[in-house]
This record gives structure tokens, C-alpha cells and sequence, in this order.
């Protein structure tokens, strides 16, 4: 087990030296796809790599991304519904109702499906935000095939599932290795916010922020209490500043 834990270790290492090699590129909204790939109700039973209900808010999340930034194309695929992998959830749906839904019948790499690369040629945009389930197979084969075609990836970790933390830290490693960046949804949001003062910026995103990322919303709620009712007690008056 030692071992094994060594090794992947060293991958991920390598993986890391080597995606350092790539060019440092910064997401732009003006040239960035979403893409929901995947996140069916049945394959979700298959991400086991995250606390289940941690992963459901996530993979919301990341399919929210729209709605806050509206510029963003979206694009939403599933694999084989009409069987076990099941639907998109409604939730997903009722975002984006008039998004493309690229629904493939066989193909395991989204890319080799000619609807699916209709729908992300036809946006004439370059940088692809991706999560999917699985990590290994979804995520990794699309974004591994968008990066052999010219195309930037960033694949969201924390919306990505599988059935092991084992496979999802040695399918990041690959990712890394094909020069994908591999994020946090938070670091999605700031790349493409860029400042708080722009638009979407704090007033459009600390509500995003805190219905899809509770974290955040919570600091700004306790500033916005410590502005509004806040007061300093023993204690806290020397603490340094």
C-alpha cells in the first residue's frame, strides 16, 4: 500500500512538472464554452469519490456556471440515457432550455460524435470548461481529444466523479500531463470575473456564490453582519491588526 501510495505520488509529481511546461493561458469569458458533459442520474451512482450529496451540489454548480456569466455558450451531452446512465437531471435541464443536448447512442468519447463537435466548432470559441462522469473515461477522453485539437481545457475537479479517489488522482495526472488545467470551481469563477468590480462582478456574484458555493457566501454574510451589527468583544481587541 506504501508503495502504491509512493508511486502515485511520483505521478502526480511528474504530472504537475509537466504541465508546468505548458504556457500559463487565463480563461476569458469571451472565449469560453461550458460544457456539461454527462452528469446523468444513473452515472452519478458511480461517483464515489466525493460525499454524495457534496458531488450533487457540485456538479449543480458547475452547471450553473451559465447563469452567471450569460455570455457562456453551453453545451450539454449525455451518453447512452435511454439505459442505465439515465438523464440529465431537470434541475440541469430547466437552466438552459434552449442549449444544444447532444444525446450520443454509442459513442464513449464525446468528441467522436459529429453533433457534439458541430455544437462546440459552431461557437467559434477556444477555451472549453468541462466536468463529467466519470473522471477516467468522460472527462479524461473529451479533454484529452479537445487539447489534441487545439483547444484549452480546464476541467473542473470538484464536479468530476468516479467510482475511487485512487482513479481520480491518477486520471488528473493524465489530464495534467495533456496540459489541461485542472481547477476548482471557485478559481472558474475568478478566472472569468477577472475583478469584482466588472460585470458580472460582486453584485452579481456574492449571490451566485452563496446559493452554489456556501463557503464564500458565509464570509460575505459575516462581513456584511459585522458591518451592520457587529461589535468588538474582550478579546478580539488585541488581536493584532
Amino acid at each position: 500500500m506504501k508503495f502504491a501510495t509512493a508511486l502515485l505520488s511520483a505521478g502526480l509529481m511528474a504530472g504537475t512538472a509537466l504541465a508546468d511546461s505548458f504556457a500559463w493561458e487565463r480563461l476569458n469569458k469571451n472565449d469560453s464554452v461550458l460544457v456539461i458533459l454527462d452528469l446523468q442520474e444513473g452515472l452519478f451512482n458511480l461517483a464515489r469519490d466525493w460525499d454524495a450529496t457534496l458531488f450533487r451540489d457540485n456538479m449543480i454548480a458547475h452547471s450553473a456556471l451559465g447563469t452567471a456569466f450569460k455570455d457562456l455558450p453551453v453545451v450539454l451531452t449525455t451518453s447512452a440515457e435511454t439505459g442505465p446512465n439515465g438523464p440529465l437531471p431537470q434541475e440541469i435541464l430547466d437552466l438552459y432550455p434552449d442549449a444544444p443536448l447532444i444525446k450520443r447512442q454509442g459513442e464513449v468519447d464525446a468528441w467522436d460524435n459529429s453533433d457534439f463537435r458541430a455544437a462546440i466548432k459552431a461557437t467559434n470559441r477556444k477555451q472549453i470548461i468541462i466536468a463529467g462522469i466519470v473522471t477516467d473515461v468522460c472527462t479524461a477522453f473529451l479533454a484529452r481529444s479537445l487539447r489534441a485539437e487545439g483547444y484549452s481545457v480546464w476541467a473542473n475537479i470538484e464536479a468530476s466523479g468516479t467510482t475511487t479517489k485512487e482513479i481520480r488522482d491518477i486520471s488528473n495526472d493524465q489530464l495534467l500531463r495533456a496540459g489541461v488545467n485542472v481547477v476548482s470551481l471557485f478559481a472558474i469563477v475568478c478566472d472569468l470575473m477577472r475583478d469584482w468590480r466588472h460585470t458580472p462582478g460582486a453584485l452579481e456574484l456574492l449571490p451566485w456564490l452563496d446559493r452554489y458555493m456556501p463557503a464564500y457566501g458565509m464570509v460575505a454574510r459575516g462581513h456584511r453582519a459585522a458591518i451592520e451589527s457587529g461589535e468588538v468583544i474582550p478579546g478580539e481587541n488585541v488581536l493584532p491588526k
